[in-house]
């Protein structure tokens, strides 16, 4: 029977108030519990880009939706198909944590998911059947998730009345609002515990690891200050960086904000956005960035900005290059380096991920993937744009989609990817040849409705030890096996650790 766990036990853990505030005193298991489940999923909507997420859709749109789903040109509401080298192994549908399901990382036979209103871990020994070993309901979008060690790291982005997992949205414009970092100890697999927290400038949107032996270093990108709000005031120029003592996750502290686009204006120097750059989104922070600590190099999508950085100084990151497309760019989303750190894929999230832009009419090279080659060697290294890759499936009206999480899968010698694309379903493609990328298998599902836009789909797709993990936004956590000459000797790579934005060196 799966169990729900909560997060705090009887005690009361305190971190410095000059550091972040003290962590919410605990309830009982079933007084917790009852209060969460009372107040209800935490408030959330996608990531913003430069178009609204729409509920409804057109009389036209609706009755196209349902002529394409009766020609097979769309497959039916919630019916699967995949390509041949493609299997669905297994799906473990939401349980106890109503709200969005979000990011994945993995250790050893365990699979973390995140959700809107907390965390689930997975056995994934067998990954045909998993099984769940903990339910945490600790409500703060978006709950962007990692794991190193016996440290398991939590994102809130959304302004809590406190720290605690029992808190309640406040206004971001009340000085006493929390967002930042939340810290577990999962030395105990089935009943984690909250440790400390770390609150930092704008929240937390995404996080990511550069793990040290005795540290762990968390970059948080965080977006979209405002004079009203007392914690997330412009300019809002860089990231925090925080400092994880492995031994003493409660002595977490920031120890550096390092401007990344320095500029005169109220801003900083990022893209400014709208009227200058229409369609663009305007740089104020970034939304998340990956390092590949063996090359000690970091790739940030940072909304209206592309950038390449040295991290050899994990506290003094160094802008290297930096990149803007703003003709087919929308919203500078993610990043993913091959296995060589000669190329990097970034992905532009259109629509902020509650839109339909895989379609004729948004085209091929907007929502999609940019890959960028990295010429030069040190100091004079640059990003030089190649192609653009999109699914070449359009989707339905109803379905939103573009592109979004992904991770390497690990074959010597090809650069090949999986990736998530919402409603578009999991996609594998090749980009070998940087400059005409090809898919090369897919699994997707029907919309959730013919009538309506519903969020849902594939927020991120990893392939972790053999098999490739989704987490669905609606349906839950799928399994699938790929079976495929070009991508069967990955199998052979096993990984004791992985989190997609701390790329590992998978052959060296």
């Amino acid at each position: 029977m799966t169990s729900l766990r909560t997060p705090l036990t009887t005690s009361t853990a305190r971190v410095p108030r000059g550091r972040a505030r003290r962590l919410g005193v605990a309830s009982a298991a079933a007084g917790l519990l009852a209060t969460l489940l009372a107040a209800g999923p935490a408030a959330a909507t996608p990531d913003p880009g430069d178009a609204p997420a729409r509920s409804g859709i057109s009389r036209e749109q609706a009755a196209d939706t349902r002529a394409a789903l009766r020609s097979g040109e769309i497959p039916g509401v919630d019916q699967i198909v995949h390509t041949p080298n493609i299997e669905h192994l297994a799906n473990i549908p939401k349980d106890a944590l109503p709200g969005l399901n979000t990011d994945l990382a993995f250790q050893g036979k365990y699979a973390f998911a995140g959700n809107y209103d907390g965390f689930r871990i997975f056995d994934i020994s067998r990954p045909s059947a998993p099984e769940t070993v903990a339910q945490v309901l600790c409500p703060g979008s978006q709950n962007d998730i990692s794991v190193s060690g016996n440290l398991l790291f939590l994102s809130t982005d959304s302004s809590r009345s406190d720290d605690s997992c029992a808190s309640t949205t406040q206004p971001a414009t009340v000085k006493e609002s929390w967002e930042g970092m939340k810290i577990f100890d999962i030395s105990d697999i089935r009943n984690p515990k909250y440790v400390a927290s770390v609150e930092t400038a704008c929240g937390s949107h995404t996080h990511t690891l550069v793990p040290k032996r005795k540290d762990v270093y968390v970059y948080v990108s965080s977006y979209s200050p405002s004079a009203a709000f007392p914690d997330c005031r412009p300019p809002h120029d860089g990231i925090s960086v925080i400092k994880v003592p492995r031994k003493a996750p409660q002595k977490a502290e920031v120890v550096a904000f390092p401007v990344l686009f320095p500029g005169e204006g109220p801003d900083g120097g990022g893209n400014p956005g709208a009227p200058t750059n229409p369609g663009v989104s305007k740089t104020t922070g970034c939304h998340d960035i990956t390092v590949l600590p063996g090359k000690d190099l970091a790739a940030g999508a940072c909304m209206g900005d592309g950038i390449l950085f040295d991290i050899s100084d994990p506290e003094r990151p160094r802008v290297i290059d930096r990149v803007q497309d703003n003709v087919n760019f929308s919203f500078w989303h993610s990043a993913t380096f091959n296995q060589k750190a000669d190329k990097v894929v970034f992905t532009d999230e259109l629509g902020g991920g509650g839109a339909a832009t895989c379609n004729a009419e948004v085209g091929p090279n907007r929502g999609a993937d940019g890959v960028y080659d990295i010429v030069g060697k040190g100091k004079k290294r640059k990003l030089v744009f190649r192609s653009y890759f999109k699914i070449p499936r359009h989707q339905a009206a109803t379905e939103n989609c573009v592109a979004h999480n992904g991770s390497l899968i690990p074959v010597e010698g090809r650069d090949i990817m999986v990736q998530a694309w919402y409603q578009g379903g999991v996609s594998v493609w090749d980009f070998t040849d940087s400059a005409r990328p090809k898919e090369i298998a897919h699994f997707d599902r029907g919309p959730l409705s013919d009538t309506t836009l519903s969020v849902g789909g594939s927020w991120s797709a990893y392939y972790y030890n053999g098999h490739i993990y989704s987490n669905d936004i609606a349906k839950g956590f799928d399994v699938l096996k790929i079976s495929d000459r070009r991508t069967d000797p990955a199998k052979r790579v096993r990984l004791d650790e992985f989190n997609a934005q701390t790329q590992p060196d998978y052959f060296d």
